[in-house]
């Protein structure tokens, strides 16, 4: 089992709550991919996409345990992972919405994290063989079937070069993921891998925390807390050399993702366009409208999941700490 540590109740849900007449209060959108023509992202357990300059989403999915949604590189699906029966597992639909298809059956969590360049085969992670806390990469065609291994003996995030020859990836679990400037023995790095041969190129790094990474051209662009507040960073595979992509005095960013031309990020519940180009990044204007169950302030049985609770000291709110498979 691992661990996420939640914020009170109350506090989640009036956060999460969308009001027209509170337009500063963030939406708390996550995990935003990228297609040429739309974003798609995550948002009150469901799934939705977006023009890419912004405006009303449309919602796709309906379940109401969707996340994590990665398009496809010819912009035709999009893959994702669902607790629909109680398990996580990745599934993938069409780009502008239908029915979701399960590609994975397995009774442990399946979590998808891309796609192979040639759109045929989903990327996810899974702890299906493993004896203690570690995952394995591993890849499901498009149509299921029986999924494949990778090679490498553990592996959290990846992400393929164009030419599909090597893997930028995470090797390591974090635990504690929410840990800021965390410099113990568990941060994570990026390597790059041929596949071919399995020689590794790793990141240049001191001890930072190093994740998402994505491949745009000869460039490996990836999250990093190296400078302080976590930001988008690029190594260039020719040079060998990093630079910091978007200066950050703020919260840290979350996730990363790309597209044809451009990168997207999240960071307080907002969602960004990176240009490598110009070196901009963009907010991108969201408004969301519908009848949500799961942003709306309601009672929900959770006694059975909690494992860790306590008051602040003034005993105005409260933190839980619930066990949660990743």
């Amino acid at each position: 089992m691992r661990f996420r540590l939640l914020t009170a109740l109350c506090l989640l849900l009036a956060l999460t709550g969308y009001s027209s007449a509170a337009e500063e209060t963030p939406l708390l959108v996550q995990a935003p991919a990228l297609s040429k023509t739309e974003i798609v992202f995550a948002y009150g357990g469901y799934l939705w996409s977006v023009p890419r300059d912004g405006g009303n989403a449309r919602q796709l999915t309906t379940g109401g345990h969707e996340s994590g949604p990665q398009f496809s590189p010819d912009g035709k699906f999009i893959a994702f992972t669902g607790e629909y029966d109680g398990n996580m597992d990745a599934f993938v639909m069409p780009a502008e919405g239908g029915q979701p298809r399960r590609l994975t059956w397995h009774p442990g969590a399946d979590v998808v994290v891309g796609w192979t360049p040639d759109s045929k085969r989903i990327l996810f992670r899974s702890a299906r063989v493993s004896y203690t806390d570690f995952d394995r990469l591993y890849t499901v065609a498009v149509e299921g079937g029986v999924p494949e291994v990778l090679p490498m003996w553990r592996g959290e995030e990846g992400w393929y070069s164009r030419d599909a020859s090597r893997l930028a990836y995470v090797p390591n679990l974090k635990w504690q993921a929410s840990w800021k400037r965390y410099r113990g023995g568990q941060t994570t790095p990026v390597h790059i891998v041929k596949l071919s041969d399995l020689s590794l190129e790793k990141l240049p790094r001191e001890n930072s925390n190093d994740f998402a990474p994505v491949w745009m051209g000869d460039t490996v662009y990836f999250l990093s807390d190296r400078n302080g507040p976590v930001t988008l960073f690029a190594y260039d595979t020719k040079t060998k050399t990093i630079k910091q992509a978007v200066e950050n005095k703020g919260l840290d960013f979350k996730t990363l993702s790309t597209g044809p031309d451009a990168l997207v990020y999240e960071q307080f519940g907002g969602i960004y366009l990176f240009d490598p180009h110009s070196g901009q990044p963009k907010k991108i204007d969201i408004h969301i409208a519908g009848d949500l169950p799961a942003t709306r302030p309601h009672f929900e049985k959770v006694a059975d999941k909690i494992s860790a609770a306590a008051i602040s000291p003034g005993g105005v709110r409260a933190v839980f700490e619930r066990s949660h498979a990743m």
